[in-house]
């Protein structure tokens, strides 16, 4: 039998050397590595086997390029919300499992939407899914007429023309949150608000209504925050400056509440002894042993599966319009961050 040195040092071994490694002809191994009924169970096997001992693995790229159909799925993120890392996971789930593949373009400091979407369109994608995206509505509306487009995390008034929404019901999620600190005992709940973030502005709106729900309307601070940790620790220093410091938080996202966090334990506040803390998203910096915020959860794979299912109902036929927006309902997770007010 060859040895793997029969494939150059360096050079991905190509479906002719599986071919010659297995001793047979190359259609009948591209048969075997497509799973193609025909070949025998021994030629299966010795194809197999050598596609291990030499390193081949299929290019599905170089096979999605030869087909009619690429079946796959652009995802634009951001590289700096920890949220859409469990977004992506939760994606790749969802389209491994409906036949599709996942092809990623990052937004970051240097890298705008519009940049991260091109790359996407340039790669063949047949639809595409945005993860809290900031682009005007009439921008989606525009990509909508090339390529299914659904956005994930971000409520749209009124929907832009062919877009699907997926999103978390915001303002609930903001909700039960206050309702979890004023049956602890908290009166003064500041809200670090998200500014022009996707879902900030319905985060604020669900922080009122509950608290003016719960009779303290005279309660409601909103201080300026936004969507990273060095938002959070910003405005954690100007409540540290405040003579009225209150005795809850609810941080915009879980990056913000880790800013707030770590702005607190740097100051020698100690959460929650002194002062609760409540995230946004239930990403995975929340769940860290050392952190353990309680957050509000935005459930990931609920939201990934509806995303995927929405590009599968628009590509195969069997999208209808009365579907095109998807709310989840998110739900609180009680952590280590929280407990009755100091009565000192």
């Amino acid at each position: 039998m060859p040895s793997r040195s029969a494939v150059p040092d360096g050079k991905r071994p190509t479906l002719s050397d599986l071919a010659a490694r297995a001793g047979v002809s190359v259609p009948l191994a591209s048969m075997v590595m497509r799973g193609a009924k025909g070949p025998s169970a021994a030629s299966r096997e010795r194809v197999l086997r050598a596609a291990q001992e030499i390193g081949y693995r299929p290019d599905s790229r170089a096979r999605l390029l030869r087909s009619s159909r690429s079946h796959l799925v652009g995802v634009q993120f951001d590289l700096r919300q920890p949220f859409h890392a469990d977004m992506v996971e939760a994606l790749y789930a969802a389209a491994g499992a409906a036949g599709y593949q996942i092809a990623l373009s990052a937004v970051a400091a240097s890298r705008s939407e519009q940049e991260a979407v091109e790359t996407l369109l340039a790669d063949r994608c047949e639809a595409l899914i945005l993860l809290s995206p900031h682009a005007p509505a009439a921008r989606l509306a525009e990509l909508a007429a090339q390529l299914p487009v659904v956005s994930v995390a971000r409520r749209l008034r009124p929907l832009a023309e062919g877009v699907d929404v997926v999103r978390a019901a915001d303002d609930e999620g903001a909700r039960q949150a206050v309702d979890h600190l004023v049956a602890l005992g908290h009166r003064d709940i500041v809200h670090i608000d998200g500014g022009r973030a996707p879902g900030a502005a319905d985060r604020r709106r669900g922080y009122k209504s509950a608290m003016k729900h719960h009779g303290l309307t005279s309660h409601v601070r909103l201080v300026p925050g936004g969507l990273t940790e060095d938002h959070g620790a910003a405005a954690a220093r100007t409540l540290l400056t405040d003579s009225s410091r209150p005795t809850a938080v609810l941080a915009f996202n879980d990056h913000c509440a880790i800013g707030v966090l770590d702005t607190f334990l740097r100051a020698q506040i100690p959460v929650p002894d002194e002062i609760s803390v409540v995230g946004f998203d239930d990403s995975h910096l929340a769940r860290l042993a050392h952190v353990q915020l309680t957050t509000v959860g935005q459930e990931a794979r609920q939201l990934a599966r509806r995303a995927v299912s929405r590009v599968v109902a628009r590509l195969e036929g069997g999208a209808t319009d009365d579907e095109r927006e998807v709310v989840v309902t998110p739900h609180l997770v009680i952590r280590s961050t929280t407990r009755e007010p100091c009565r000192s």
